[in-house]
């Protein structure tokens, strides 16, 4: 199975958003960090935002954000929004060819299975578990490092 590009800028934008928890994050901003476009980045958005993902704030100081945290969203969540189509298989499709064995086929129910365990394993991970405890993800995507509170003398 492969996720299309889609999906994988999907979350992207969702990690980004994350690693810079507590600000708005501005699409030209991700684009430049991932070098891709800012229509590309403005399409992807969109079922993001429909799903309540993502969350926009509109105008001069505007961006975008996860709208819940990020713990609270996993890849599966994504991958569903974003995903058209988890056939792995010709007779796994509405329009299935005419086999003799789509009802009782090993392969179908092997595949099926195997599907099962691949949402299972995206459900397992979620958004903060890709960027939590890994600072070299905000260095990677150009994002300022918070400031450090002063310690008093």
């Amino acid at each position: 199975m492969r996720l299309t590009r889609q999906t994988n800028y999907a979350v992207r934008i969702m990690m980004y958003c994350a690693a810079n928890s507590g600000r708005l994050s501005r699409i030209p901003e991700i684009a430049s960090a991932y070098n891709v476009s800012e229509l590309f980045l403005f399409k992807i958005l969109q079922p993001l935002v429909e799903a309540r993902l993502v969350e926009t704030v509109r105008g001069r100081n505007g961006g975008v954000r996860l709208a819940r945290a990020a713990s609270e969203i996993t890849l599966f969540d994504v991958v569903r929004v974003t995903e058209e189509n988890f056939a792995m298989a010709e007779c796994f499709e509405n329009d299935a060819v005419d086999c003799p064995l789509i009802d009782s086929c090993a392969l179908n129910s092997a595949l099926r299975k195997a599907l099962g365990a691949f949402f299972e394993v995206l459900e397992s991970f979620t958004i903060e578990d890709l960027v939590k405890d890994r600072t070299d993800v905000r260095l990677l995507l150009g994002i300022p490092q918070p400031a450090q509170p002063v310690a008093a003398a």
